[in-house]
């Protein structure tokens, strides 16, 4: 489904990726987890079209249709979602306009009938309760006021609303306590399909206890360096990275960039 082939990507003339080789198959669930620094984020932002980054080289195909032709907006209604690391605000516009506006323009393109205000609404309601969300949430501003928890909730809401092909989601579990992470976790989980890739960007076996994936990479320097089961994550847990001959040291343009891209 998602295939990724040598990809180089570089911002403000500083390399970050550097030969990204990755298969995700539909169906399938990937965790990569990775130091600081290492182009997680940069990764995620890449696929979702942020042109702030810079790709070099190498290929991307999402189900034979090459992914770095497209506009941001084109990855989008081909079924590409990106769950952001720091979910921004949106004063002024109401969850339930934007996500409502959202699902109408995918259903648009793929030419069914969009949904009324009424249908939305009940839909929106079920899906709000099954991230555990109260739905006086949909009449609020995007993300506006929203804790930390409530966000990364919101974003599994939209992601469940969308129903896409690729979900990527970076550093979900970020910033959780024990009962969010839960209800987090359960959402994702009710993303898993047969039809449907999910790319999870982690730093926490934590989120793992929860979500198991068919894979878990490793990313480091731009490049993944190694690749497993679970039981790779729970190792990276016990014994840290420097097993690998990886130093923690975070890239200044990757951090920097990936959290001002959101």
């Amino acid at each position: 489904m998602l295939s990724i082939k040598n990809l180089h990507a570089s911002v403000e003339g500083k390399e970050i990726l550097k030969g990204i080789n990755l298969e995700i198959n539909a169906g399938e669930v990937h965790a990569i987890m990775g130091p600081n620094g290492s182009g997680k984020s940069t990764l995620a932002q890449v696929l979702a079209g942020n042109d702030a980054f810079d790709v070099t080289s190498g290929e991307v195909t999402l189900n034979g249709d090459n992914l770095l032709e497209k506009e941001t907006e084109a990855r989008a209604r081909d079924g590409v979602f990106l769950a952001f690391q720091y979910p921004v605000e949106i004063p002024g516009v109401s969850n339930l306009q934007f996500m409502r506006t959202a699902v109408n323009s995918m259903r648009h393109h793929r030419g069914e009938s969009e949904m009324n205000a009424a249908e939305f609404m009940k839909l929106a309601r079920e899906v709000s309760k099954q991230v555990d969300l109260d739905p006086a949430f949909l009449k609020r501003g995007v993300n506006e006021g929203f804790s930390g928890g409530e966000k990364k909730r919101n974003e599994i809401m939209q992601a469940l609303l969308l129903q896409p092909k690729l979900a990527i989601l970076d550093e979900t579990d970020s910033g959780l306590d024990i009962d969010a992470l839960k209800v987090v976790a359960d959402g994702v989980n009710a993303l898993r399909s047969k039809d449907r890739g999910i790319l999870m960007i982690t730093h926490y076996q934590r989120l793992l206890d929860h979500i198991v994936p068919d894979y878990v990479h490793v990313l480091a320097e731009g490049r993944i360096v190694k690749s497993g089961g679970r039981e790779l994550a729970l190792e990276l847990e016990d014994r840290g990275y420097g097993w690998l001959g990886i130093k923690d040291e975070a890239t200044d343009a990757d951090s920097a960039l990936s959290n001002s891209a959101h």
